[in-house]
């Protein structure tokens, strides 16, 4: 199953298997690609397959980071264009 990303109001939804992650736009401090296989930041909360999966882009709040594993091309892109 695939992760869905959105944005409703004035933050950010993401949702994958039974799972719902809402972050308010205005606590994301940075989206980046992360190369390494399971990510730098070992307390960040995890989302999708690690396996199989081309791209990691990481969301870092003012809080938490979260590691989204997906093959959604230009995810990055699209999550940056929801701050704007």
């Amino acid at each position: 199953m695939e992760i869905k990303v959105y944005r409703k109001n004035e933050s950010l939804y993401i949702k994958w298997l039974l799972s719902k992650f809402e972050i308010k736009l205005s606590d994301i401090t940075g989206v980046l690609n992360d190369d390494t296989y399971s990510g730098d930041e070992k307390s960040a909360i995890r989302i999708g397959f690690p396996y199989g999966n081309t791209d990691r882009v990481v969301i870092k709040t003012k809080t938490e980071s979260y590691i989204i594993y997906s093959s959604i091309d230009g995810l990055k892109e699209k999550i940056l264009s929801y701050l704007n």
